[in-house]
This record gives C-alpha cells, structure tokens and sequence, in this order.
C-alpha cells in the first residue's frame, strides 16, 4: 500500500521522469548496432570459428564473396575486377588474370582451371575482404560493388545475404509494429470497456518498449531477430498487465469514493497479481539465455528486461496516466462485447468427459507431428528471404552456371609436403559433390617451383602459417549431403594435417545444426523446470504444476506439429524460441484459473461449482489475453516477407489460440478429474474433502 499511495503522490514527477528518459531511449536506440550473421553466435571454442579468426589474422581474409559476371569480354571483366579491387576494405580479387596474362587465351589454361571460372556466357570472381562476414564496412563495400558491375553481375556469399537482410529489415520494421499497434488496438476496443484506455495503454507500453530498446545499448549489438520481435512481443506479452489494472481499479472505484484511494489499491492488487504471472514469462526468456548458440541469450536478456518494464510500467507509468485522464476515460466507457459467460461455463463443466476423451486422442498425433516439425527445419537462411532478392538470383545464378551451390576453404598447415597436399586433393576430389579443389599445387602442377612465381600470386593463398584452398561443392548449405560430405573432407585433411581446419558457411552451418539440436533439448528441459518451480511456490501444489504444463505442452504440441501436417518447413531458431515463449507467456491463462478455482474449494463450494465459477470468471480475461497476443503478432506475419520473423510470429499468434482454447476447454475437465490428487497435494486444500464429508454426514442426521 505505501508504495500504491507514493505513486499516485508522486504521478507527475513519475510521468515528467519517464518523458526525460525517453531521450536518452532513443539515442540508445540509434546507437545499437544490429547484428545480421547468424554465425557471429556460435561459440568461440567451435573449430570453424577458430579457423575464421585464423583467416583473418594470418591472411587478413574476413568475408568472402564470389561474383558472377555474365556476357563479358575479358578485357572488360578485368577492368572491372580492378574496380572491385579498389573498393575499400576488399582485399583481394581473384580471377583468371591472377594467374596468367591475359594475352594468353583463357582456352589453353588446364581445364580444371578453366571450368573454375568459366562457362559459355558467364565468368567467376572470388573476392576476399579484410573485414568480417557482417561489419558494416563489409555492407558498405558489397554495396559499392552491386554499383559498379551493374545488371551484368551478381553478388553471392554470406556478406550478400546479410546486405540484403539488413535493407529488408530496416524497411519492413517501422511497418511491423505500425501493424501490431493497430491490430492491438482494434482487439482492445472490442475487447474493453472504453474507447480510450486502449491508447493510454500504449502509450504506457510505447515508453517501456522505447526504454527497452534503448537500454540495448549497453549490450554492444543484438540479433536483427531480436529487434524486429522485441517490440512486438514486449507489446503483446506485457499488455495483460495493463488490463489487470485497469480492471482492479474500475473494481476498487465501486468500493473506495476516492479516486486516488481506488488506484493506490488496486495498484497494491495488481503487484501482487502479475509478479507470478511475469515471473513465468520472465522464467521462459530467461530459458533462452541457456542456449550454447548465443543468439538465444541475446533474445532472452532483451525480452526478460522487456517484461520487467513491463511490470514496472504497469504499476506506475499506467496509474499516473489513467488518474490524469481519469475523466475522459470514464466518459468514453461502453460496453465489452464479451457476454457473461456463467452458461458457457455450466455447459463445459456439463460435458467435461467430452473433453478428456479429445484431450487424450490429441496427445498421440501432436506429439508426432510436433517431433517430426523440429526434424524438418532448415538452417539455410537464404531460404527466409523471398526470390527476388539480390542475393537469391545470384546464389540462382551460380548453380545454374557453374553448378556451385556452396564453396568451402580449407587452412592447412605450411609444413605439410607439396606431394601430400597434391595426394590430399586428389583424394577430395573424388568426395560425392566436390566439383574441385582450387590451391597453388593443383593450378601450377608438379613440375613449376612454387621458389620462381611472384610473392604477388603465392601471397593470396599462402602464409607462413597456412596454404588457404577453396573448395566448390554441388550441395547446398545446411543439406544432409553438404553436411556428409564436410564429414568426409575433414576426415581425409586430418589424414595429411591434424591441424588443419576446413571452414566456411555450410562448415559453420553445420556446427550450428549440432548445437541447435543440443540446445533445444536443454531450453526445454530449463523452462519446463523454471516455471514448474514458480507455480508451485504461487499456487503451493505439488499436482497444478503437472497439470498446467501438461495442458500447454499439448497447446504447443499442437503448435508445433502442425507444420509437418500442412507441409511446412520452418527456420531453425523458432522452434526453440516459440516452446519456451509460448509456455511462459500463455501458462498465465491456466494460472489465472486455477487460482480461482483453489479459492472457490477453499470456501467450501462442491468441485462442480468451483471449477464452474472458475470458468466463468476466467473466461473473459482469458480472451482478452489470447486475442490481444494474437492480434499483435498475425499481421506481422502475413505481412513481412522475411520467413523467420513471420514464422515465428504465425506461430506466436497461433499458439496463443491454441493455448487459449486447451485452457478454456481441457484445464476444467482436468481440475475435475484430479480434484482429489489436487486436495491432498495443495497447501490449504488438504483438509477440504475430510470438511465436505463432516458437513454431508451432518447433513444428513
């Protein structure tokens, strides 16, 4: 209560404060660095990691890139291979004329060779950069280069990637949370009683959010995934806490004739009521931080920082706001459009067998579509961008002429013998998919001294340290064959060099397959035991926990295993972001009407009627609650052509009503069915039955 009544005191001081820190906010907000290669979050023990690094200190080679160049003459191709080479912050060009002058018809060179960088209307470039695969400079540099080759050419590689997703993201961001704003609006001004309170509440919620994204700043970057989901997450996650309030203070006004009495209340009731339902959503981001590939960590920290705000913003930045504009808010009340839900509940309670009988026939098909879902994603992040985009056509292009679909290098070590490292090529030539093995040996041969070349040429692919080769393979990224043949190309360089290091996007994409899988199984395993701990220290049961979570892991069984059934493939990351987001966020709905239903047995109503005035209770805030998640998230996913952000948000705004429905329907029928299992396992229920019978027997004399 002391801290009720210091805000309502202190509501200008709080709201003037909160406009001051805004400014700060949004430079913040400016000021962090988004980063857009997947790959910066592997860990830093991973051999392709360490072998990056390598390539860069030893060979001061960062990103790599490979540009095709189609219907030009020779002469041109080099003039404009010098151009790219003075692009700044490009390294080095390698084209046919690194290697030999170009008065020698490029038809003489060794076929090999030829075929390398050659085909009947198209020539190869590799272009190495002397900064890393996602720096701004790279960008900026890729960029420069799309401007001066023209429609002639085109710029495949990591680098392009991440260009292209950084444009798409900053155009179609403003646009997501326009969308999410509006959408969430409508739902609130069907949903609630007033026609205003649902701009007050974002109002609230836009400071918070804006302090979030600021505060980013002292994180030194986050994930482009991060911030194109934070806000609306935090908007769609956060807003029940607004709606406890506004409900607990309209409730307080027909007790307390004080405006200021009723908010100070209801602000006390409101603290009281969201630290357990934060604490699970908190508890399912925190989930994340778990993760080996730290791209999970990064979202975590952001979204749990996210719901503390949230929390924060609900009891003090809201309560300020709704007694300023007190009178317009209650001028502008009409009625919800929700009805009374006491007929609903009697008829659900009714034919609750109905419902354990679809509960147990669900369990089967959604596990198994559910565990076919997570085997059935892909890693290959081109795959999230649509077709038309820059770097798709030219990852297009280089399949169709030269049948590159992924290029690999290899470090090995200086010390190795030439004739062991000619003996190696051979062997990985032979490797399924590998179309050839480009080093210093297998271009000059046995026969020439590598003593009498220029340092000029043996400088861009050897150091003191190591030989750097490139290796062309027919597989795509992140395909089971790509990744088998990685296996059998590191076997046969640890034969000759145990040192040796094979790297690379599909090597990197790999090690990522391995991680992620590992990591889903820990996320899982850390928020199912979180938030199993925190509703049983709210609700102090040993049996609700068992029975919440089984009720939302069937919502996100369901979820999850639907794309297997619909044919869909989903990116790699949101399986394992959506099971943990969606079980702290909608466990709330269940928590919410569990409590009810353990106060109603507590009084001393029969199992029927308290789980009856559970429902119906429940029911309305529920909707609100399920609604609103889902109206803040579907358009985004309809509208935004990056598949990772707008799978995860179909799934966030799905699995909000799938949860909402296994709670109204599934969660009474189980209360029902463990009423005595819940009894003896509750603290404060555990005398319930033996009360029940004394006052029956009593009753009945």
């Amino acid at each position: 209560m002391k801290f009720g009544k210091a805000v309502v005191k202190f509501r200008v001081p709080i709201l003037i404060l909160t406009l001051l820190l805004m400014i700060p906010s949004i430079l913040g907000y400016i000021g962090t660095r988004v980063n857009y290669d997947m790959l910066e979050y592997l860990p830093e023990d991973m051999e392709t990691v360490i072998g990056q690094n390598e390539l860069m200190n030893d060979f001061g080679k960062g990103a790599f890139s490979l540009v095709i160049v189609e219907d030009m003459p020779a002469k041109d191709v080099a003039a404009l291979k010098e151009k790219i080479s003075k692009v700044e912050h490009v390294d080095t060009v390698i084209w046919y004329d690194s290697i030999a002058d170009l008065s020698i018809p490029m038809e003489m060179l060794p076929n090999k060779l030829y075929s390398a960088f050659n085909t009947e209307n198209a020539t190869l470039m590799a272009v190495f950069f002397d900064s890393s695969t996602s720096a701004d400079v790279t960008m900026d540099a890729i960029r420069e280069i799309r401007s001066i080759c023209g429609k002639q050419c085109f710029v495949s590689g990591l680098s392009a990637l991440v260009t292209d997703l950084k444009e798409l993201c900053e155009r179609e961001e403003p646009i997501y949370v326009t969308i999410a704003v509006i959408l969430a609006c409508i739902a609130m001004f069907l949903f609630l009683d007033s026609w205003l309170v649902p701009l007050v509440f974002l109002a609230s919620i836009g400071m918070m959010i804006l302090l979030n994204l600021g505060s980013n700043f002292f994180l030194g970057e986050i994930s482009y995934i991060t911030k194109a989901l934070s806000a609306v997450l935090q908007l769609a996650v956060t807003m029940d806490y607004s709606i406890f309030l506004w409900h607990s203070y309209n409730e307080q006004c027909e007790t307390y004739t004080d405006k200021e009495d009723a908010m100070a209340v209801a602000i006390n009731k409101t603290l009281a009521s969201v630290i357990g339902s934060s604490a699970t959503t908190i508890a399912g981001f925190i989930a994340l931080c778990f993760m080996s590939f730290t791209m999970g960590l990064d979202l975590g920290i952001v979204m749990a920082k996210g719901v503390l705000l949230g929390v924060i913003g609900a009891v003090t930045v809201l309560p300020s706001l709704i007694l300023i504009l007190d009178k317009p808010l209650q001028k502008t009340k009409h009625r919800s459009l929700i009805p009374n839900m006491e007929k609903a509940a009697k008829g659900i309670v009714k034919v609750f067998p109905l419902f354990l009988i679809i509960f147990a026939l669900l369990i089967a098909p959604a596990y198994y579509g559910y565990s076919k879902t997570n085997s059935e994603v892909y890693y290959d992040m081109g795959e999230c961008l649509p077709e038309d985009i820059q770097y798709v056509i030219a990852n297009s292009k280089l399949r169709e002429n030269f049948n590159i679909a992924s290029t690999h290098m290899l470090l090995v070590d200086t010390s190795v013998p030439s004739k062991d490292v000619r003996s190696m090529i051979k062997e990985m030539e032979q490797v399924d998919g590998v179309k050839y093995v480009i080093s210093l040996e297998s271009v000059i041969g046995s026969r020439v001294p590598e003593e009498i070349l220029p340092e000029s040429i043996t400088s861009i692919v050897k150091s003191d340290k190591w030989r750097l080769m490139l290796i062309s393979s027919e597989y795509k990224v992140a395909s089971d064959s790509v990744n088998k043949q990685i296996d059998e190309l590191n076997t046969i360089l640890k034969k000759y060099d145990k040192n040796g290091m094979l790297i690379g996007e599909a090597p990197c994409m790999k090690d990522m397959i391995e991680i992620t899988d590992q990591d889903f199984k820990v996320v899982n395993t850390v928020s199912i035991f979180a938030i199993f701990v925190i509703i049983a220290l709210v609700l102090r049961s040993i049996s609700l926990p068992f029975i919440l979570i089984a009720v939302i892991e069937l919502a996100i069984f369901i979820n999850l295993g639907l794309p297997h059934y619909f044919g869909q493939s989903l990116p790699f990351i949101a399986p394992i972001c959506i099971s943990t987001i969606q079980l702290g966020a909608t466990v709330d709905y269940a928590i919410l009407m569990t409590t009810r239903y353990k106060s109603e047995r507590i009084e001393g109503n029969d199992k029927t009627t308290s789980v009856q005035t559970a429902l119906a209770t429940s029911i309305p805030s529920v909707i609100v609650s399920g609604m609103e998640l889902f109206a803040a998230t579907f358009g985004v996913a309809i509208y935004s052509d990056i598949d990772i952000i707008s799978s995860m948000c179909m799934l966030m705004a799905r699995g909000a009503i799938i949860s909402m429905l296994m709670v109204i329907f599934v969660l009474p029928a189980l209360l029902l069915l463990c009423d005595k299992i819940i009894c003896k396992t509750t603290l404060g229920m555990t005398k319930i039955n033996n009360n029940l019978n004394w006052r029956l027997s009593v009753n009945e004399k």
